[in-house]
This record gives C-alpha cells, sequence and structure tokens, in this order.
C-alpha cells in the first residue's frame, strides 16, 4: 500500500472517529437516558470503537437481517443499530443507555404525549437519534 492510501484511510478513521465522538456527546446532551463519564478520553474512545463496529460488524449484521430489512422495508436497520450501541456499552463501560421518560411536546396542535421509554426502546430511539446526527455532519462535510 503507498503511503498516499494509507493517509487518505486514516483521514478517514480519524473524521468517523471524530463525527462520532461529537454525535455521542450531542445525543447524551439530547437524551437523558444516555449517560457518557470519562471526559473527552472517552468520547474519543467510544468513536474510535463505533467507527470500528459501523465498518466491520454493520456490514455483517445487515446480511444477516436482510430478509426482514425487505419485509420492514428497512425499517429493521434501526435494531441493527441498536445492536451496535448495546456492544459499545459493553466495550466501553462509561457509556450507558437506560430506560427514560420523555416529558411530552407540543407545538401549534401537534402533541406527543409523555412517553416511558423501556431500556431495549431506549437503545432503539438512541440509535435512530444517533444515526440522524451523524448523517447529518457527513451531510455538511459533502456540502
Amino acid at each position: 500500500m503507498s503511503s498516499s492510501v494509507t493517509l487518505f484511510i486514516m483521514k478517514g478513521i480519524l473524521k468517523n472517529t471524530v463525527f462520532n465522538a461529537i454525535s455521542l456527546f450531542i445525543l447524551s446532551q439530547v437524551i437523558s437516558g444516555v449517560r457518557i463519564s470519562g471526559g473527552i478520553q472517552t468520547l474519543l474512545l467510544s468513536g474510535l470503537i463505533l467507527s470500528f463496529l459501523f465498518k466491520i460488524l454493520k456490514p455483517i449484521l445487515n446480511i444477516f437481517s436482510m430478509p426482514l430489512n425487505l419485509i420492514t422495508l428497512g425499517l429493521f436497520s434501526f435494531f441493527t443499530n441498536a445492536i451496535l450501541l448495546y456492544l459499545l456499552t459493553i466495550f466501553v463501560p462509561n457509556v450507558s443507555i437506560s430506560q427514560f421518560t420523555f416529558n411530552g411536546f407540543s407545538f401549534a396542535g401537534f402533541i406527543i404525549p409523555v412517553i416511558h421509554l423501556s431500556t431495549i426502546y431506549a437503545f432503539i430511539v438512541c440509535a435512530a437519534a444517533l444515526s440522524i446526527i451523524i448523517n447529518f455532519f457527513h451531510w455538511l462535510i459533502k456540502k
């Protein structure tokens, strides 16, 4: 491998690590069930591990869950992301996702009631929110 290819790969890993670390920080600020202790070192380590999980394990999980993804029109992908978040909480003990209560929301006649989310639903909601945040950062870079 030439040095320019290695540099390109390292830049991609660094970019994904930083995006994932910032996204996890934003997620911990927005969702009360996400707790990250240990400071910037934990965020960077979590971002690096999440980058490797997304690059290595997610394609394998997507292949195995392809029939369910076809039946649910892609909605099962939230479960694969939730599995990856669960693995992140196992690999990095300073990151935890627990049950929480969404206090509700109302705006211009649109009302979302108070919802108590159990742990499995907390992982699914966090996976969906994390996907939105990460995709937003990738969209920002492409512009």
